[in-house]
């Protein structure tokens, strides 16, 4: 198993495999390419597994610190809140601070919320840490994306960036399972403790092998615009994690949703009569660009539907632990990591047309049958559906998001990589908003009256549970409904772009021949 693995890794970074390239950094100075991946996409999959590694934690912090449900949820609402605003930052940041230091810098921020975390002795400080560890992801995960599309020439990014998704695309849903079975045996403060170690090694790393490998321009920044980023998105990603709380009528949530958006409108309007905008919207021009944002976004979120809900099934319905409720989907994402380096090198021959319209097929057709799943459905079809769900996700997300990002030029990739990013989480905290109300307002319209439980209790018992899984039902009805929209709009997708190495190559041999 071992020999396998080492001869992968020099497959991958081999000639042969794809991914060597010669990259000096700024000063130039070679690049050691495998040593620089491995660090960043080490440091990333950390970070970005702190999105979702306290779901199963929630019932321990509230009984640690004597909270409400909704206090502890502003564990993971601040989070995600501070981590969309800072997405949009990363843009300027990366133009203005250098490759290395930016890195750093981030890492050793998420290391100091880890701590902070680590060592917290009531909510308030637990919060503080969360947020400083969101400050940091907010700038790896953008960051990662916009060196692997900065040191690999066209041809060799969609591998490049199947390995990163083996980071964005698989930490998240890992989360819950390792979060239950770290829970179970050891305790809350773990979660935190073994994470700190593995940061502390990519910082020591950092010193070593990042390298300032991405142009800085020295931009200044528009205050009124960051403001207007901050106060948009932050008031947008908060009244959709307050949806399922409070529900769709609530004044705040609206309030929150109405501002966001009136705000983030102006902040579009600023941009376009910027000289040197704070993020590029034109980037929207590119319809490349565009539909592939919107197709990544697609499967993204029937993918946090489907993790979202499919726990609560198996819990309410099957009775099962928040841990075996994760093992259930450890198996696709386990796929997922496998799949895609393998799809991000196919997208590198054949494009993302193809692959997109099977993948998004493959999402849908696994999506319909949880739309008739019953209290005996058993766990294992769960399982099985599921993991064909990720292999489809396997050939959209990081193939669609390489697909967008081929066809902005370099120095507009930067803002590519911040509004691809910025999009994704609004469509994911949107997501969540959705399948959560549809399942509350479904359940409750359908269950039975009050007075049923005096009467016959067991009746009453039959029909809420009957109840409950109409609410599953239309939930994953939604989630059908994305990844068909999805699979539609996959055959409006531009063929395979050309590196324009090749373009020009060709034109040399064009013209040598006229001659």
């Amino acid at each position: 198993m071992s020999q396998n693995v080492v001869k992968w890794s020099y497959n991958i970074f081999s000639e042969k495999g794809g991914l060597s390239v010669q990259v000096k950094d700024n000063n130039g100075r070679p690049v050691n390419v495998t040593m620089l991946v491995i660090t960043l996409v080490t440091g990333v999959f950390i970070t970005v597994l702190n999105q979702t590694i306290l779901a199963t934690a929630f019932p321990t912090l509230m009984k640690a610190f004597n909270i409400s449900t909704a206090t502890v949820q502003w564990l993971t609402t601040g989070f995600l809140m501070v981590n969309g605003i800072m997405i949009p930052v990363s843009a300027y940041l990366s133009a203005k601070v250098p490759t290395k230091w930016l890195y750093i810098t981030a890492m050793s921020t998420f290391e100091l919320g880890t701590v902070v975390a680590f060592l917290s002795n009531s909510f308030p400080m637990l919060l503080t840490a969360r947020l400083i560890q969101a400050l940091g992801v907010g700038v790896t995960m953008p960051l990662l994306q916009n060196i692997m599309l900065s040191i690999f020439p066209m041809e060799k990014r969609g591998t490049a960036m199947g390995i990163a998704g083996i980071a964005i695309g698989v930490a998240p849903a890992i989360g819950p399972t390792l979060s239950g079975y770290v829970i179970d045996n050891f305790g809350w403060r773990t979660l935190f403790g073994m994470i700190i170690p593995v940061a502390a090694l990519v910082l020591v790393a950092s010193f070593f092998f990042m390298r300032n490998v991405l142009p800085n321009t020295n931009p200044t920044i528009d205050v009124p615009s960051l403001a207007e980023s901050t106060l948009g998105f932050g008031a947008l990603l908060y009244g959709f994690s307050e949806v399922g709380n409070k529900g769709w009528g609530d004044p705040v949530v609206l309030a929150s949703i109405a501002l966001g958006a009136v705000v983030m409108a102006l902040f579009a309007r600023r941009q376009l009569h910027l000289k040197n905008p704070f993020v590029q919207i034109r980037v929207f021009k590119n319809h490349v660009f565009t539909l592939s944002t919107i197709l990544a976004s697609i499967s993204n979120m029937a993918m946090v539907g489907a993790e979202m809900v499919i726990p609560l099934y198996l819990q309410i319905i099957h009775g099962k632990s928040a841990f075996e409720s994760g093992l259930t989907l450890l198996p696709g994402a386990l796929l997922i990591a496998l799949m895609s380096p393998v799809t991000g090198a196919v997208f590198d021959r054949i494009g993302a047309r193809r692959l997109a319209q099977l993948g998004l097929f493959l999402l849908t057709i696994a999506t319909i049958p949880y739309a008739f799943i019953t209290a005996t459905t058993p766990s294992i079809y769960i399982t099985v559906l599921y993991a064909v769900r990720m292999f489809g996700v396997s050939m959209v997300q990081m193939p669609l998001t390489t697909n967008g990002m081929n066809a902005l030029s370099g120095e507009m990739i930067r803002h590519g990589t911040a509004v691809n990013n910025t999009v994704r989480q609004v469509a994911t905290s949107m997501t969540t908003a959705i399948m959560v109300s549809v399942l509350t307002n479904v359940t409750n319209n359908a269950k039975p009256a009050a007075s049923l439980l005096k009467l016959d209790p067991l009746a009453y018992k039959h029909d809420f549970f009957n109840a409950t899984l109409s609410g599953y039902h239309a939930a994953f009805w939604i989630a059908t409904g994305f990844s068909a929209v999805g699979w539609i709009l996959a055959f409006f997708l531009n063929k395979k772009q050309r590196s324009h190495d090749v373009d020009v190559a060709e034109m040399k041999e064009d013209k040598e021949a006229a001659e």
